[in-house]
């Protein structure tokens, strides 16, 4: 089993920056890759982007690009989500989410990750 812990969360004025944190824990961990989404009250869960374990590569969502960037520290099992230029759109409750072998599923599908996190909230005010 793993275990995964969001870390991070709070209050930001519009155009701040917040650094999330997602740890991981339990079995020896070496996923495929580890990703991250956000869901907005009454709002599906969206993908914000992911990042290979192994070489590091990563993918956002459009909205996100050029603002968000992800980064991962093999040796404490730990992925960052870095959040710059914050939008009140942004606000969301962010779940990291781990794949742990490749899968035919896009890895914006939710369906492509096995283990998540609780989330963390960030709320952007304007």
């Amino acid at each position: 089993q793993v275990q995964l812990v969001e870390t991070g969360g709070g209050w930001v004025q519009a155009g701040g920056s917040l650094r999330l944190s997602c740890a991981a824990s339990g079995r020896t961990f070496s996923p495929f890759a580890v990703g991250w989404f956000r869901q907005a009250p009454g709002k599906d869960r969206e993908f914000v982007g992911s990042i290979i374990w192994s070489g590091g590569y990563t993918i956002y969502q459009d909205s996100v690009k050029g603002r968000f960037n992800i980064s991962r520290d093999n040796a404490k099992n730990t992925v960052h989500l870095q959040m710059n230029s914050l939008k009140p759109e942004d606000t969301a409750a962010y779940y990291c989410a781990a794949r742990m072998s490749y899968n035919s599923y896009s890895p914006s599908s939710l369906y492509a990750y096995s283990y998540w996190g609780q989330g963390t909230q960030v709320t952007v005010s304007s």
